[in-house]
């Protein structure tokens, strides 16, 4: 039976990231700014899994044998380094345009990925290992319903790992007075009162039944670009999992 359950999709975003569709993958063009982050996601994400599940340290197939969802994929720039990490993945988006963009990439690079055009809260699988969603929560209509879709694809002793800006006057300046002006990001990509707090979104995370066991921030420097820190006046990620006990 077909699920009826309701969407957290806002229509305007995700045509609005549909429209970024066609260059996704140059690095040069509307997502740009992803490209950049993208190694420094990778890195915390890369780290997390290490911790998890120890033991794959030193191999490049990390997530072999197990099951991950990617939420808000894009054209797949997330979603391909995890399925090369071995993870059987499933990625979802908003914009039909995205998704035929990264069904043709991921055929070209040999890639197994089953990417749908499906809302989470749409998807009939669960019991996912690992679950990321990449800058997407300050996008939706109902972050708290996202949340909890997110927390209902889970399996126990899985990890949920969500990277968002925070909402501070530098994230303001950074990402919209700056980001959208001189800085690369399409105009009209964020909406500041939409950002989220660590503090908020732990919350949404707890009101799920999930805990936060670790966060970081994502500052910029001018040597060294994008860099996991302390400081989370920007961006952050936070890695949740199913409280325990």
């Amino acid at each position: 039976m077909a699920n009826t359950a309701s969407s957290t999709i806002d229509p305007r975003e995700a045509a609005h990231f549909g429209g970024m569709a066609a260059d996704w993958w140059d690095p040069k063009g509307s997502s740009a700014m992803l490209h950049k982050l993208n190694p420094v996601r990778l890195r915390y994400i890369r780290d997390a899994i290490d911790r998890h599940w120890p033991g794959h340290d030193r191999s490049f197939r990390p997530l072999a044998g197990r099951r991950a969802l990617d939420v808000g994929c894009g054209a797949g720039l997330l979603s391909e380094p995890l399925a090369r990490m071995g993870a059987a993945l499933t990625a979802l988006d908003a914009a039909e345009e995205n998704i035929a963009v990264a069904r043709s990439h991921a055929a070209g690079q040999g890639l197994a990925i089953d990417y749908r055009a499906t809302p989470v809260e749409q998807l009939e699988e669960s019991g996912f290992d690992l679950v990321t969603s990449m800058e997407v929560i300050e996008h939706v209509a109902d972050p708290a319903a996202f949340v909890a879709a997110l927390a209902e694809k889970l399996a126990p002793g899985g990890l949920l790992i969500l990277s968002t800006p925070n909402r501070t006057p530098l994230s303001r300046l950074a990402m919209i007075t700056i980001g959208e002006s001189i800085g690369g990001i399409p105009k009209g990509t964020h909406d500041w009162h939409k950002f989220i707090n660590p503090e908020e979104l732990t919350k949404l995370l707890e009101d799920a039944g999930l805990e936060v066991i670790d966060s970081a921030g994502i500052s910029f420097t001018p040597g060294r670009g994008f860099i996991l820190s302390p400081n989370q006046a920007i961006d952050y990620l936070l890695t949740a999992r199913h409280r325990q006990g």
